[in-house]
């Protein structure tokens, strides 16, 4: 690459970020940014990424720093690849379709999954990470949402020590903790999200600082929504309402009729969680939650009582009012 433009780099990164805070302000003059975030997916599976993604967009209150396309399960997702590679296509094309190409930065993830606790698996998005985390000239906290594996941020605390007190992750995964919540009924399997990186999670969890919001699988599951309601309150929400249309259908049509008349848009707490914050004392006030000692994650996926573990917040109950009414209002008025 050419010394001088390598130099520039940072500046260009910069300046397109201002120009996503001045777009989003526009569209709601009297909301300033409070927070920052990192979306991390693999938006390349479940569309369910997209939606949370397209929404995030939206919500000025949370400034988007960067979006991280991870992996999820080498065998892919109904047809489509699990790689990485994908997910930062996919996040790209929503970019594009909402006019924001280039305004945000995509950073391809790993793509497979942590060896042990110890190795970190380097990328560009591990490095955004720490680099994000690490800037000195921000007040605004960061939290990096994380809607599938736990692979790029695992990384860049392993990269990066520092960064694990400058953080607070919020993931989407886990399976149901004991005397909260019953497993859903079927047979018993790891919970989608923690087998995508066992390691990472067990990472995550057993870390002795870094600041960790959970959404087990009972909480995401709330946020269920017909096809029907989707269908007719996205029908006048533009191209992003389309696209985003587009590949639930499409996700319909290769599973050929089983997944019923509902969607769980299991990614979209983590706007609620953030942006949808109260107006004095921010804090996610309006959905259920408790503190708990961060249990340690067994190698088959469940839960190990670590009475010694740091506290975690645990959401159980998600105020899907918000969360669904804010989302289709957003939506009804793109172009």
């Amino acid at each position: 690459m050419n010394h001088r433009i390598h130099r520039l780099l940072p500046v260009l990164l910069i300046l397109a970020l201002a120009s996503v805070a001045a777009w989003a302000n526009e569209a709601d003059p009297l909301t300033k940014s409070r927070m920052r975030v990192i979306v991390d997916n693999d938006f390349g599976g479940d569309p369910d990424g997209l939606f949370q993604l397209a929404h995030q967009l939206l919500s000025p209150s949370a400034e988007v720093r960067g979006i991280v396309g991870s992996h999820h399960y080498p065998e892919g997702f109904y047809g489509h690849a699990g790689s990485a590679e994908r997910a930062v296509e996919m996040a790209e094309n929503l970019l594009d379709v909402m006019g924001m190409q280039g305004k945000i930065p995509v950073f391809r993830g790993a793509e497979e999954r942590l060896k042990d606790e110890a190795t970190p698996l380097e990328s560009d998005a591990a490095h955004f990470i720490v680099r994000e985390a690490m800037r000195q000239d921000v007040s605004t906290p960061l939290y990096v949402l994380c809607g599938a594996g736990l692979t790029d941020v695992a990384s860049a605390c392993l990269m990066e020590p520092a960064i694990a007190k400058r953080i607070t992750v919020v993931w989407i995964g886990g399976p149901e903790h004991e005397g909260l919540a019953e497993p859903p009924p079927g047979k018993a399997r790891i919970e989608y999200n923690l087998g995508i990186d066992l390691k990472a999670a067990q990472l995550v969890f057993h870390h002795p600082a870094l600041r960790l919001w959970q959404v087990p699988r009972d909480a995401y599951r709330q946020v269920l929504v017909s096809n029907a309601e989707l269908e007719k309150k996205l029908k006048n929400a533009g191209k992003t309402g389309d696209f985003l249309m587009e590949q639930l259908r499409e996700l319909r049509k290769r599973a050929k009729g089983t997944l019923g008349e509902t969607y769980v848009l299991g990614d979209n707490p983590l706007v609620l969680l953030t942006a949808l914050q109260t107006s004095w004392e921010p804090d996610p006030a309006s959905s259920e939650s408790l503190l708990m000692p961060a249990p340690r994650i067994t190698p088959q996926g469940g839960y190990e009582k670590n009475p010694q573990g740091r506290s975690i917040r645990v959401f159980r109950k998600l105020d899907s009012r918000l969360l669904m009414e804010d989302f289709f209002a957003k939506m009804s008025q793109q172009p």
